[in-house]
């Protein structure tokens, strides 16, 4: 995955203009605007998150405004529009899950990871926001982490805390691996 900054201008490699001509061969002339979801899952892919410079450069290849692809970019959840943590927490927010403790276990990732929703931790491996429903009501409060979307259920302050150590150790691990 390559990394881009908020205000760093954005190029496509040829092997990314392939995958893209390959999308939108999928639908009928005069329709490329259907292609423009699955071009911004592999532009997210690509670079970890939809900077506005990424966004910018999508609506040049789909010919359309910008606005256009800041309107869907904005409306769906899966779309992140800043840069995120390899482990990205995500929390039901939604009714069931907030009755039995979501809220507090909001509080308490904010608490433990020190960054509020949305924000990154300083080593990079965490941040964490709430969602709308993760469709496991009777399992809340619900927390998944991208981009494998593992599911936790039932979860308490101990088990974050729990979860968030085995991550870290799991990080730990690979740059371990990686440095072999």
């Amino acid at each position: 995955m390559l990394s881009v900054k908020h205000n760093e201008s954005v190029t496509f490699t040829e092997d990314m203009l392939g995958k893209f001509a390959e999308i939108v061969r999928r639908y009928p002339e005069g329709r490329q605007k259907s292609a423009l979801l699955p071009l911004l899952h592999e532009v997210q892919a690509e670079f970890g998150w939809l900077s506005v410079s990424a966004m910018d450069k999508v609506a040049e290849y789909l010919h359309l405004d910008p606005i256009e692809v800041y309107e869907v970019a904005t409306f769906y959840t899966m779309f992140f529009l800043q840069p995120k943590g390899r482990f990205n927490l995500e929390v039901c927010r939604t009714g069931p899950c907030c009755l039995v403790g979501a809220e507090r276990i909001m509080t308490h990732l904010e608490e433990k990871l020190g960054v509020k929703e949305g924000e990154v931790t300083a080593d990079g491996l965490f941040s964490w926001r709430g969602v709308e429903c993760l469709a496991a009501c009777g399992y809340g409060p619900v927390l998944q982490i991208g981009p494998e979307y593992t599911f936790y259920e039932n979860l308490t302050a101990e088990g974050v805390d729990e979860l968030i150590n085995e991550l870290r150790k799991k990080a730990e691990g690979a740059k371990l691996d990686a440095d072999s």
